[in-house]
């Protein structure tokens, strides 16, 4: 501020206002972006930001991400009888059949030939195997006096080799290839959840859309004692590699557990919240005592009271129910509560008049004006609880919550991972627009009443 702007101010109380206020907004518009940087500042030395990012491993990642959208075949010899087998992911329950194999795998006179596309070849025989990549040449191992021997085209081995005198791996964009004195490996990934609807197994595999409609309506049966639409249906319900069934199960556990809790936290803290509530509480002790308990059961959170039931009654849907219970019990009590001291008195005060009991004076001067608040609160929660139990499944051992963490730790199928994942946000998307619509048609009943 110059002198020329003081000027204006004749009077020194006002100048010095208006000084004081200038320097305040000098120190909010300077002072606040320099606290903002600190912090940053902070957060990234606290949280070693930099050493995170020099750990960050983008090659993992990139596998991790194409895991969720991608399968991978499995071609594997025994070099100690060189018996060949091929599975998707790995698993027996995937293992192609005695004479089936996929298009891109050959057998003929002990020699396996593996095309990984675009010009990516692996082959097996008695000397060893040998990797074909173009633009590079071939990549030959063999075993020799115990010890694996590689042979490369030139002296240096490039960063996508990894090798031993026990194991040699070669990892590129077409697929991964391992070597061991006791196995060899290769791996193909390919897009799309191979064996989703059909196992290998099921004589539905394989065929394409209009194949099972024709198979579905005029075509012969597959098994003389059903048809096949009940085949179809059976075959993918007891899908041994995705279990739909196990899944369907897990989901209705889920919404079970969150149901449950939801409801008996509701059921339990209504007339409660008569005796909580200082309009219509009976007494001060009783007040007092009622509001610091709602207080404890929902000062602990969810996922503490889950460890602690399932130390006490053991895992199971009914102990992440009791969870849920117990903290919602608490939230219900004094949401309830609080409802309930807002009421419009003259409503009562009319009720009353007409010589009713307090009985009838609270189903017919307080229930009314409360129940759209308390069906917003229980349909909210109900929804929010149903995501809920998916981590408190994962800790009880039920629902859907246990068949993730159960994926997730094998660190290998992720694509029943993002499976579970696209699950349990249409199970959430599902009960919200339930919960909504509950809302709109009982609360608007509820008004028009």
């Amino acid at each position: 501020m110059t002198t020329s702007d003081m000027a204006m101010f004749p009077g020194s109380d006002l100048r010095g206002d208006v000084l004081r206020q200038f320097n305040r907004r000098k120190l909010v518009a300077f002072g606040v972006p320099a606290l903002i940087l600190v912090y940053f500042a902070y957060v990234f030395v606290s949280f070693d930001v930099a050493g995170i990012a020099s750990r960050a491993r983008l090659d993992n990642a990139a596998i991790l991400i194409s895991d969720f959208w991608s399968h991978k075949t499995h071609v594997t010899r025994d070099n100690r009888n060189n018996e060949v087998t091929v599975a998707i992911e790995g698993e027996n329950k995937g293992r192609y059949p005695e004479g089936m194999l996929p298009d891109w795998v050959t057998m003929d006179d002990g020699v396996t030939h593996i095309d990984l596309d675009k010009g990516h070849v692996v082959v097996f025989d008695a000397d060893g195997a040998r990797y074909t990549f173009p633009g590079y040449g071939v990549i030959d191992i063999a075993p020799v006096a115990g010890k694996l021997v590689l042979d490369l085209p030139d002296d240096t081995v490039p960063d996508w080799i990894n090798a031993s005198n026990t194991r040699i791996s070669v990892t590129t964009e077409q697929g991964r290839f391992s070597y061991t004195r006791n196995r060899t490996e290769v791996f193909k990934y390919q897009a799309g959840w191979e064996l989703f609807f059909f196992t290998l197994d099921s004589p539905f595999f394989g065929k394409s859309f209009f194949e099972l409609v024709s198979l579905a309506t005029v075509g012969e049966r597959v098994y003389p004692d059903q048809t096949n639409i009940a085949a179809m249906v059976h075959d993918f319900w007891t899908n041994a590699m995705w279990r739909h069934g196990d899944v369907a199960w897990a989901l209705f556990e889920t919404v079970l557990m969150a149901f449950l809790g939801t409801m008996g936290a509701a059921i339990i803290a209504l007339p409660l919240a008569f005796f909580a509530a200082a309009n219509f509480s009976p007494s001060q002790p009783m007040l007092f005592l009622l509001r610091r308990f709602f207080d404890f059961l929902r000062g602990v959170d969810g996922l503490i009271w889950t460890i602690i039931l399932s130390r006490a009654f053991g895992p199971g849907p009914l102990t992440g129910a009791l969870a849920i219970l117990f903290t919602d019990t608490g939230t219900f009590g004094k949401t309830f509560s609080e409802a309930l001291e807002n009421i419009d008195n003259k409503q009562v005060e009319g009720v009353q008049s007409t010589g009713a009991s307090r009985i009838q004076q609270a189903r017919f001067g307080v229930i009314p004006q409360v129940t759209p608040v308390f069906l917003s609160q229980i349909l909210y929660y109900l929804e929010s609880n149903t995501r809920s139990a998916t981590v408190i499944g994962a800790i009880v051992g039920g629902g859907i919550g246990l068949l993730l963490t159960q994926a997730i730790s094998t660190q290998k199928d992720w694509e029943e991972v993002s499976y579970y994942i696209v699950l349990i946000i249409l199970m959430v998307m599902a009960m919200d627009t339930l919960s909504g619509w509950l809302r709109s048609r009982l609360i608007g009943r509820t008004g028009q009443s």
